[in-house]
């Protein structure tokens, strides 16, 4: 915002509002001059009823932390302004846990994908009303941003809590996690770096513990063959409440890459 002169006198509050109030909108109610406006249209189709103010505050915060598929290859040192490690997750949900892990890390810089608008719109908010610097998100699909905006060898840490098992027999050739995935990660991952999985399905666990030990260029960071035990440093999440409470058991893995 540009400074006035010593000459010059201020707006009121008032004014600013008119201002404001009387720029040029688009069908949704949205100032046409809001970064980022464009997504505001997925954000009605998904999201349903929702006011114009509402509209505008999620385009406003994507414009402060978001970024997009279409500006091509992350700098990891323009996006954030630091050089600080980098960790990865995919399908992050609402948000609560990633919040949680930018907060008590605030030395390593997170990027979130989430195709879920109000998941999206959730923890842009929540890193806003709790001042999270270190928290970049793209609204996308994870495979078109892992070949076109996230370098080679550049991330510390990948995160996959709880995706979706697509537990039916029929469905299940649509889980995230495949042999082909697998590799895709290794190559985005830095020497030492680590592939952080957790399911609350023990079939999938059983999938990612077969594809991960036969996957080239990892190795298991906890013993061969077997789960690792809950580390302390991933939040409690709501998926991991809900299988407890039905019984279901939780597996984590992590496998460092090696190659």
């Amino acid at each position: 915002m540009s400074e006035h002169d010593s000459n010059e006198q201020p707006e009121s509050p008032e004014t600013n509002q008119a201002t404001a109030d009387e720029r040029p909108r688009d069908e949704f109610g949205v100032p046409l001059d809001v970064p980022n406006a464009k997504r505001i249209k997925s954000f009605v189709v998904r999201a349903g009823r929702i006011s114009p103010a509402h509209r505008e505050m999620y385009a406003r915060h994507y414009s402060e932390r978001g970024l997009n598929h279409e500006d091509g290859m992350l700098d990891y040192a323009q996006a954030f302004g630091n050089d600080n490690p980098v960790v990865l997750e995919v399908g992050f949900g609402m948000g609560k846990s990633l919040i949680e892990m930018c907060l008590a890390n605030p030395n390593l810089n997170y990027i979130g994908i989430e195709v879920h608008t109000p998941g999206v719109a959730k923890i842009l908010r929540e890193a806003e009303e709790q001042g999270v610097e270190n928290l970049r998100v793209y609204e996308h699909d994870a495979i078109e941003i892992l070949a076109d905006c996230i370098p080679d060898a550049s991330l510390q840490t990948m995160q996959l809590y709880f995706p979706d098992p697509w537990h039916k027999a029929r469905h299940n050739k649509r889980r995230i996690l495949t042999p082909l995935f697998a590799q895709t990660i290794r190559k985005k991952l830095k020497a030492g770096g680590t592939f952080h999985m957790a399911t609350d399905w023990e079939h999938y666990a059983e999938q990612m513990l077969e594809v991960m030990e036969a996957a080239q260029g990892y190795v298991n960071n906890y013993k061969k063959g077997e789960y690792h035990p809950r580390p302390d440093f991933r939040p409690l999440t709501k998926f991991e409440v809900r299988g407890e409470k039905k019984g279901h058991g939780v597996w984590d893995l992590i496998y460092k890459k090696v190659s």
